[in-house]
Protein backbone atom coordinates (compact mmCIF):
# COMPACT_ATOMS: atom_id res chain seq x y z
CA UNK A 1 0.00 0.00 0.00
CA UNK A 2 3.15 2.32 1.15
CA UNK A 3 4.41 1.47 -2.78
CA UNK A 4 1.30 2.23 -4.28
CA UNK A 5 1.11 5.84 -2.56
CA UNK A 6 4.25 6.43 -3.39
CA UNK A 7 4.10 6.04 -6.90
CA UNK A 8 0.33 8.06 -7.34
CA UNK A 9 2.66 10.54 -6.30
CA UNK A 10 5.80 10.14 -8.66
CA UNK A 11 2.85 9.22 -11.69
CA UNK A 12 1.14 11.61 -13.82
CA UNK A 13 -2.07 11.86 -11.72
CA UNK A 14 -3.31 14.26 -14.23
CA UNK A 15 -3.70 11.43 -16.98
CA UNK A 16 -6.26 10.06 -14.03
CA UNK A 17 -8.21 13.25 -13.51
CA UNK A 18 -9.12 13.65 -17.56
CA UNK A 19 -10.21 9.91 -17.81
CA UNK A 20 -12.80 10.48 -15.08
CA UNK A 21 -13.67 14.09 -16.93
CA UNK A 22 -14.02 12.30 -20.09
CA UNK A 23 -15.60 9.04 -18.19
CA UNK A 24 -18.21 12.10 -16.91
CA UNK A 25 -19.33 13.27 -20.25
CA UNK A 26 -20.01 9.63 -21.12
CA UNK A 27 -21.67 9.00 -18.33
CA UNK A 28 -24.33 12.27 -18.54
CA UNK A 29 -24.99 11.04 -22.39
CA UNK A 30 -26.03 7.66 -20.60
CA UNK A 31 -27.97 9.06 -18.30
CA UNK A 32 -29.55 11.43 -20.91
CA UNK A 33 -30.44 7.94 -22.92
CA UNK A 34 -31.94 6.18 -20.25
CA UNK A 35 -33.93 8.58 -18.64
CA UNK A 36 -35.86 10.03 -21.38
CA UNK A 37 -36.50 6.47 -22.67
CA UNK A 38 -38.05 5.77 -19.53
CA UNK A 39 -35.47 2.88 -18.67
CA UNK A 40 -33.55 4.70 -15.43
CA UNK A 41 -33.29 1.73 -12.96
CA UNK A 42 -30.43 -0.95 -11.95
CA UNK A 43 -30.46 -2.94 -15.08
CA UNK A 44 -30.12 0.18 -17.46
CA UNK A 45 -26.82 0.95 -19.41
CA UNK A 46 -26.61 3.93 -17.17
CA UNK A 47 -26.25 1.90 -14.25
CA UNK A 48 -24.06 -0.88 -15.46
CA UNK A 49 -21.64 1.68 -16.79
CA UNK A 50 -21.53 3.15 -13.60
CA UNK A 51 -21.02 -0.40 -12.05
CA UNK A 52 -18.11 -1.53 -14.24
CA UNK A 53 -16.20 1.92 -13.16
CA UNK A 54 -15.63 -0.74 -9.73
CA UNK A 55 -13.43 -3.40 -12.27
CA UNK A 56 -12.05 -0.50 -13.79
CA UNK A 57 -10.19 1.28 -11.02
CA UNK A 58 -9.20 -2.00 -9.53
CA UNK A 59 -7.61 -2.47 -12.59
CA UNK A 60 -6.17 0.90 -12.52
CA UNK A 61 -4.67 0.22 -9.19
CA UNK A 62 -3.31 -2.86 -10.20
CA UNK A 63 -1.36 -2.15 -13.37
CA UNK A 64 -0.28 1.04 -11.61
CA UNK A 65 1.17 -1.23 -8.88
CA UNK A 66 2.71 -3.90 -10.56
CA UNK A 67 6.28 -4.57 -10.85
CA UNK A 68 7.66 -3.29 -14.13
CA UNK A 69 9.80 -6.67 -13.91
CA UNK A 70 6.85 -9.31 -13.73
CA UNK A 71 5.17 -6.89 -16.48
CA UNK A 72 8.14 -7.50 -18.84
CA UNK A 73 8.85 -11.99 -17.76
CA UNK A 74 5.20 -12.20 -18.22
CA UNK A 75 4.86 -10.91 -21.49
CA UNK A 76 4.57 -13.66 -23.49
CA UNK A 77 2.49 -16.06 -21.18
CA UNK A 78 -0.20 -13.48 -21.72
CA UNK A 79 -0.09 -13.21 -25.01
CA UNK A 80 -0.28 -16.91 -25.15
CA UNK A 81 -3.35 -16.73 -22.72
CA UNK A 82 -5.29 -13.96 -24.79
CA UNK A 83 -4.84 -15.82 -27.65
CA UNK A 84 -6.63 -18.87 -26.84
CA UNK A 85 -8.99 -16.78 -25.32
CA UNK A 86 -9.49 -14.74 -28.91
CA UNK A 87 -10.35 -17.96 -30.27
CA UNK A 88 -12.82 -18.84 -27.40
CA UNK A 89 -15.88 -17.02 -28.56
CA UNK A 90 -15.67 -18.97 -32.16
CA UNK A 91 -17.38 -22.17 -29.59
CA UNK A 92 -19.92 -20.04 -28.02
CA UNK A 93 -23.14 -19.28 -29.18
CA UNK A 94 -22.88 -15.90 -31.50
CA UNK A 95 -24.10 -12.69 -30.15
CA UNK A 96 -25.53 -10.25 -33.25
CA UNK A 97 -24.24 -12.80 -35.32
CA UNK A 98 -20.74 -12.61 -33.66
CA UNK A 99 -17.93 -14.40 -32.14
CA UNK A 100 -16.48 -11.30 -30.52
CA UNK A 101 -17.73 -12.01 -26.47
CA UNK A 102 -17.24 -14.83 -23.74
CA UNK A 103 -20.17 -14.56 -21.63
CA UNK A 104 -20.15 -16.51 -18.47
CA UNK A 105 -23.17 -15.69 -15.78
CA UNK A 106 -24.80 -12.79 -17.48
CA UNK A 107 -21.51 -11.16 -17.74
CA UNK A 108 -20.19 -10.55 -21.05
CA UNK A 109 -16.48 -10.00 -21.82
CA UNK A 110 -14.64 -9.63 -25.38
CA UNK A 111 -11.05 -10.56 -25.55
CA UNK A 112 -9.95 -8.42 -28.37
CA UNK A 113 -9.86 -5.25 -25.60
CA UNK A 114 -7.32 -6.60 -23.79
CA UNK A 115 -5.59 -8.36 -26.34
CA UNK A 116 -4.79 -4.97 -28.03
CA UNK A 117 -2.61 -3.35 -25.19
CA UNK A 118 -1.19 -7.20 -24.55
CA UNK A 119 0.10 -6.35 -28.08
CA UNK A 120 1.74 -3.39 -27.50
CA UNK A 121 3.10 -5.01 -24.06
CA UNK A 122 4.29 -7.75 -26.43
CA UNK A 123 5.66 -5.84 -28.88
CA UNK A 124 7.75 -3.43 -26.41
CA UNK A 125 9.73 -6.19 -24.76
CA UNK A 126 10.31 -7.23 -28.62
CA UNK A 127 11.49 -4.03 -29.33
CA UNK A 128 13.07 -3.14 -26.67
CA UNK A 129 15.43 -6.82 -26.20
CA UNK A 130 16.26 -6.69 -30.31
CA UNK A 131 17.58 -2.80 -29.72
CA UNK A 132 20.81 -3.37 -30.98
CA UNK A 133 19.37 -5.26 -34.40
CA UNK A 134 16.42 -2.94 -35.36
CA UNK A 135 18.22 -1.39 -38.06
CA UNK A 136 18.02 -5.10 -39.83
CA UNK A 137 14.74 -5.65 -42.12
CA UNK A 138 14.51 -9.12 -39.79
CA UNK A 139 13.81 -7.23 -36.91
CA UNK A 140 11.17 -5.16 -38.40
CA UNK A 141 9.37 -7.88 -40.44
CA UNK A 142 8.93 -10.66 -37.38
CA UNK A 143 6.49 -8.68 -35.46
CA UNK A 144 4.39 -7.48 -38.41
CA UNK A 145 3.78 -10.71 -39.75
CA UNK A 146 3.57 -12.16 -36.10
CA UNK A 147 0.41 -9.09 -35.46
CA UNK A 148 -1.43 -11.10 -38.83
CA UNK A 149 -2.53 -14.15 -36.78
CA UNK A 150 -4.31 -12.51 -34.48
CA UNK A 151 -5.73 -9.93 -37.51
CA UNK A 152 -6.94 -13.07 -39.29
CA UNK A 153 -8.90 -14.56 -35.96
CA UNK A 154 -10.37 -10.98 -35.01
CA UNK A 155 -11.49 -10.67 -38.96
CA UNK A 156 -13.60 -13.70 -39.04
CA UNK A 157 -15.32 -12.82 -35.93
CA UNK A 158 -16.48 -10.27 -37.57
CA UNK A 159 -14.70 -7.15 -35.71
CA UNK A 160 -13.25 -4.93 -39.16
CA UNK A 161 -12.20 -2.21 -36.67
CA UNK A 162 -10.49 -3.94 -34.23
CA UNK A 163 -8.26 -5.80 -36.69
CA UNK A 164 -7.73 -2.54 -38.80
CA UNK A 165 -6.37 -0.95 -35.01
CA UNK A 166 -4.33 -4.45 -34.52
CA UNK A 167 -2.59 -4.30 -37.96
CA UNK A 168 -1.51 -0.60 -37.56
CA UNK A 169 -0.06 -1.16 -34.26
CA UNK A 170 3.69 -2.36 -35.33
CA UNK A 171 4.22 0.63 -37.50
CA UNK A 172 4.30 3.67 -34.88
CA UNK A 173 6.48 1.64 -32.24
CA UNK A 174 8.76 0.84 -34.96
CA UNK A 175 9.28 4.42 -35.84
CA UNK A 176 9.55 5.10 -32.11
CA UNK A 177 12.01 2.96 -31.96
CA UNK A 178 14.51 3.96 -34.45
CA UNK A 179 13.52 1.71 -37.63
CA UNK A 180 14.82 2.56 -41.33
CA UNK A 181 12.22 4.53 -43.16
CA UNK A 182 12.84 2.68 -45.95
CA UNK A 183 11.97 -0.55 -43.98
CA UNK A 184 8.55 0.90 -43.22
CA UNK A 185 7.79 1.84 -46.45
CA UNK A 186 8.22 -1.93 -47.44
CA UNK A 187 6.06 -2.75 -44.84
CA UNK A 188 3.11 -0.49 -45.29
CA UNK A 189 3.44 -0.46 -49.33
CA UNK A 190 0.93 -3.82 -49.54
CA UNK A 191 -1.29 -1.59 -47.81
CA UNK A 192 -1.23 1.07 -50.67
CA UNK A 193 -1.45 -1.66 -52.76
CA UNK A 194 -4.64 -2.90 -51.75
CA UNK A 195 -6.75 0.97 -51.35
CA UNK A 196 -5.19 1.53 -55.19
CA UNK A 197 -6.03 -1.97 -56.54
CA UNK A 198 -9.60 -0.88 -58.04
CA UNK A 199 -7.86 1.67 -60.09
CA UNK A 200 -5.82 0.70 -62.97
CA UNK A 201 -4.37 3.62 -63.51
CA UNK A 202 -3.59 4.93 -60.01
CA UNK A 203 -2.27 1.27 -59.03
CA UNK A 204 0.12 1.02 -62.04
CA UNK A 205 1.27 4.49 -61.08
CA UNK A 206 1.81 3.31 -57.70
CA UNK A 207 3.49 0.16 -58.82
CA UNK A 208 5.88 2.37 -60.85
CA UNK A 209 6.70 4.66 -57.57
CA UNK A 210 7.51 1.32 -55.73
CA UNK A 211 9.83 0.05 -57.86
CA UNK A 212 11.70 3.84 -58.63
CA UNK A 213 12.31 3.85 -54.41
CA UNK A 214 13.37 0.45 -54.57
CA UNK A 215 15.88 0.99 -57.36
CA UNK A 216 17.28 4.15 -56.04
CA UNK A 217 17.64 3.08 -52.72
CA UNK A 218 19.56 0.03 -53.71
CA UNK A 219 17.73 -2.41 -51.80
CA UNK A 220 19.03 -6.08 -51.93
CA UNK A 221 18.20 -7.48 -55.49
CA UNK A 222 16.23 -10.60 -53.80
CA UNK A 223 14.20 -8.52 -50.82
CA UNK A 224 13.78 -5.67 -54.00
CA UNK A 225 11.79 -8.10 -56.29
CA UNK A 226 9.63 -10.32 -53.72
CA UNK A 227 8.28 -6.57 -52.26
CA UNK A 228 8.05 -5.05 -56.05
CA UNK A 229 6.00 -8.91 -57.19
CA UNK A 230 4.62 -9.22 -53.70
CA UNK A 231 2.65 -5.67 -54.62
CA UNK A 232 1.68 -6.66 -57.54
CA UNK A 233 0.03 -10.06 -56.73
CA UNK A 234 -1.59 -8.23 -53.91
CA UNK A 235 -2.96 -5.80 -55.65
CA UNK A 236 -4.57 -8.32 -58.38
CA UNK A 237 -5.66 -10.15 -55.33
CA UNK A 238 -7.68 -7.58 -53.82
CA UNK A 239 -10.41 -7.17 -56.64
CA UNK A 240 -11.33 -11.05 -55.22
CA UNK A 241 -10.94 -10.26 -51.67
CA UNK A 242 -13.36 -7.68 -51.81
CA UNK A 243 -15.86 -10.08 -52.92
CA UNK A 244 -15.64 -12.44 -50.42
CA UNK A 245 -16.51 -9.46 -47.96
CA UNK A 246 -20.06 -9.50 -46.32
CA UNK A 247 -22.67 -7.42 -48.43
CA UNK A 248 -22.80 -5.06 -45.81
CA UNK A 249 -19.08 -4.14 -44.86
CA UNK A 250 -18.87 -3.59 -48.66
CA UNK A 251 -21.55 -1.33 -48.11
CA UNK A 252 -20.39 0.58 -45.34
CA UNK A 253 -16.96 1.64 -47.06
CA UNK A 254 -18.89 2.34 -50.72
CA UNK A 255 -21.17 4.84 -48.25
CA UNK A 256 -18.00 6.34 -46.51
CA UNK A 257 -17.26 7.66 -50.17
CA UNK A 258 -20.54 8.39 -51.20
CA UNK A 259 -23.41 9.11 -48.30
CA UNK A 260 -26.12 9.68 -50.86
CA UNK A 261 -25.89 6.18 -52.30
CA UNK A 262 -28.17 4.53 -49.49
CA UNK A 263 -29.48 7.20 -46.95
CA UNK A 264 -32.23 4.80 -45.87
CA UNK A 265 -29.48 1.71 -45.80
CA UNK A 266 -26.31 1.68 -45.07
CA UNK A 267 -25.48 5.41 -45.04
CA UNK A 268 -28.37 6.13 -42.26
CA UNK A 269 -26.23 5.60 -39.33
CA UNK A 270 -23.69 8.59 -40.81
CA UNK A 271 -26.22 10.90 -42.10
CA UNK A 272 -28.36 10.57 -38.98
CA UNK A 273 -25.03 10.83 -36.91
CA UNK A 274 -23.85 14.20 -39.28
CA UNK A 275 -27.56 15.31 -38.45
CA UNK A 276 -27.61 14.70 -34.81
CA UNK A 277 -24.18 17.15 -34.38
CA UNK A 278 -24.86 19.55 -36.73
CA UNK A 279 -28.31 19.96 -35.16
CA UNK A 280 -26.61 20.74 -31.50
CA UNK A 281 -25.65 24.39 -32.76
CA UNK A 282 -22.99 26.43 -30.81
CA UNK A 283 -24.83 25.23 -27.36
CA UNK A 284 -26.79 22.28 -27.74
CA UNK A 285 -30.40 21.69 -27.20
CA UNK A 286 -29.59 20.81 -23.72
CA UNK A 287 -29.48 17.34 -21.91
CA UNK A 288 -32.39 15.09 -22.52
CA UNK A 289 -33.66 17.46 -25.26
CA UNK A 290 -31.98 15.83 -28.40
CA UNK A 291 -34.59 15.02 -31.40
CA UNK A 292 -32.39 12.58 -32.93
CA UNK A 293 -31.36 10.57 -30.02
CA UNK A 294 -34.53 10.32 -27.95
CA UNK A 295 -36.79 9.70 -31.03
CA UNK A 296 -34.17 7.23 -32.01
CA UNK A 297 -33.41 8.20 -35.54
CA UNK A 298 -29.56 7.97 -34.27
CA UNK A 299 -28.44 4.18 -33.65
CA UNK A 300 -25.83 2.71 -31.33
CA UNK A 301 -26.39 5.90 -29.31
CA UNK A 302 -24.73 4.34 -25.84
CA UNK A 303 -21.57 3.16 -28.19
CA UNK A 304 -20.36 3.91 -31.58
CA UNK A 305 -22.27 7.01 -31.78
CA UNK A 306 -22.63 8.63 -28.26
CA UNK A 307 -20.06 11.53 -30.00
CA UNK A 308 -23.00 12.23 -31.62
CA UNK A 309 -25.13 12.25 -28.71
CA UNK A 310 -23.28 14.84 -26.79
CA UNK A 311 -22.51 16.94 -29.95
CA UNK A 312 -26.71 17.04 -30.44
CA UNK A 313 -27.31 17.94 -26.62
CA UNK A 314 -24.11 19.77 -25.30
CA UNK A 315 -23.38 21.71 -28.55
CA UNK A 316 -20.24 22.59 -30.44
CA UNK A 317 -18.44 24.07 -27.13
CA UNK A 318 -18.24 20.93 -25.39
CA UNK A 319 -17.26 18.82 -28.43
CA UNK A 320 -14.55 20.86 -28.69
CA UNK A 321 -13.62 20.41 -25.07
CA UNK A 322 -13.97 16.78 -25.30
CA UNK A 323 -11.12 17.12 -28.57
CA UNK A 324 -9.14 19.02 -26.32
CA UNK A 325 -8.76 17.12 -23.58
CA UNK A 326 -8.30 13.81 -25.91
CA UNK A 327 -5.34 16.16 -27.62
CA UNK A 328 -3.74 16.89 -24.33
CA UNK A 329 -3.88 14.02 -22.80
CA UNK A 330 -2.50 11.91 -25.81
CA UNK A 331 -0.20 14.19 -26.48
CA UNK A 332 1.38 14.65 -23.14
CA UNK A 333 1.80 10.76 -22.63
CA UNK A 334 3.66 11.02 -25.81
CA UNK A 335 5.70 13.61 -23.98
CA UNK A 336 6.50 11.41 -20.91
CA UNK A 337 6.99 8.71 -23.30
CA UNK A 338 9.98 10.70 -24.99
CA UNK A 339 11.42 11.69 -21.65
CA UNK A 340 11.57 8.18 -20.37
CA UNK A 341 15.22 6.67 -20.47
CA UNK A 342 13.89 2.80 -20.48
CA UNK A 343 13.69 1.74 -23.54
CA UNK A 344 10.57 -0.51 -22.91
CA UNK A 345 8.83 1.50 -20.77
CA UNK A 346 9.03 4.18 -23.13
CA UNK A 347 7.49 2.01 -26.02
CA UNK A 348 4.43 1.13 -23.54
CA UNK A 349 3.13 4.63 -23.04
CA UNK A 350 3.65 5.41 -26.50
CA UNK A 351 1.75 2.76 -27.86
CA UNK A 352 -0.88 3.56 -24.99
CA UNK A 353 -0.99 6.89 -26.62
CA UNK A 354 -1.38 5.59 -30.02
CA UNK A 355 -3.98 3.28 -29.00
CA UNK A 356 -6.14 5.96 -27.35
CA UNK A 357 -5.35 8.08 -30.47
CA UNK A 358 -6.48 5.62 -32.79
CA UNK A 359 -9.42 4.62 -31.34
CA UNK A 360 -10.42 8.67 -31.00
CA UNK A 361 -9.63 9.10 -34.50
CA UNK A 362 -11.51 6.22 -36.05
CA UNK A 363 -14.78 6.53 -33.84
CA UNK A 364 -15.20 10.60 -34.39
CA UNK A 365 -14.00 10.08 -37.78
CA UNK A 366 -16.85 7.23 -38.76
CA UNK A 367 -19.56 9.92 -36.81
CA UNK A 368 -18.51 12.58 -39.26
CA UNK A 369 -18.15 10.59 -42.41
CA UNK A 370 -14.25 10.74 -42.89
CA UNK A 371 -13.76 6.97 -42.02
CA UNK A 372 -16.34 3.68 -42.75
CA UNK A 373 -18.50 3.22 -40.08
CA UNK A 374 -15.85 0.21 -38.01
CA UNK A 375 -17.77 0.03 -34.32
CA UNK A 376 -15.06 1.31 -32.51
CA UNK A 377 -16.20 2.81 -28.80
CA UNK A 378 -14.88 6.59 -27.81
CA UNK A 379 -12.22 5.78 -24.91
CA UNK A 380 -13.74 6.27 -21.63
CA UNK A 381 -17.12 7.73 -23.06
CA UNK A 382 -18.64 4.73 -25.20
CA UNK A 383 -20.46 2.50 -22.97
CA UNK A 384 -19.20 -1.29 -22.75
CA UNK A 385 -17.56 -2.51 -19.57
CA UNK A 386 -14.32 -4.48 -21.08
CA UNK A 387 -13.52 -1.81 -22.78
CA UNK A 388 -13.77 1.01 -20.17
CA UNK A 389 -11.86 -2.10 -17.67
CA UNK A 390 -9.08 -2.15 -20.68
CA UNK A 391 -8.96 1.68 -20.89
CA UNK A 392 -8.36 2.55 -17.25
CA UNK A 393 -5.71 -0.90 -17.06
CA UNK A 394 -3.72 0.80 -19.69
CA UNK A 395 -3.64 4.41 -18.50
CA UNK A 396 -2.07 2.24 -15.13
CA UNK A 397 -0.24 0.46 -16.83
CA UNK A 398 1.37 3.69 -18.83
CA UNK A 399 1.54 5.44 -15.44
CA UNK A 400 3.18 3.13 -13.85
CA UNK A 401 5.77 2.83 -16.95
CA UNK A 402 6.36 6.49 -16.49
CA UNK A 403 7.74 6.38 -12.99
CA UNK A 404 12.16 6.34 -13.17
CA UNK A 405 14.16 3.96 -11.49
CA UNK A 406 10.71 1.66 -10.39
CA UNK A 407 11.89 -2.59 -10.85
Amino acid sequence: MINLIGKLREAPLRWLFLAILLNGFGLLALYSITTHSGELQLSSRFFKHLFWMIPSLFAFIFFLGISKRVIHKYTYAALSVMMVLLIVPFGMESIAGTHRWISLGGVSFQPVEVLKWVLIISLARYLSDHNLEIQRLRSVVIPTIAILIPVALVINQPDLGSAVILLMLPFPLLYWVGARPLHLFLLLAPLVSILTAFSLITFTIWIAAVGVVLYFTKTDLRIGLANFFGNVFLGLLTPVLWGKLLPYQQERILVMLDPTRDPLGAAYQVIQSKTAIGSGGFSGKGIGNGTQTHLKFLPEQETDFIFSVIGEELGFVVVCLILALFLYLILDIVKVAFQSSERFSSLIIFGVGILFLFHVFVNIGMTINLLPVKGLPLPFISYGGSFLVSCYAMLGLAMNMSIEGEE
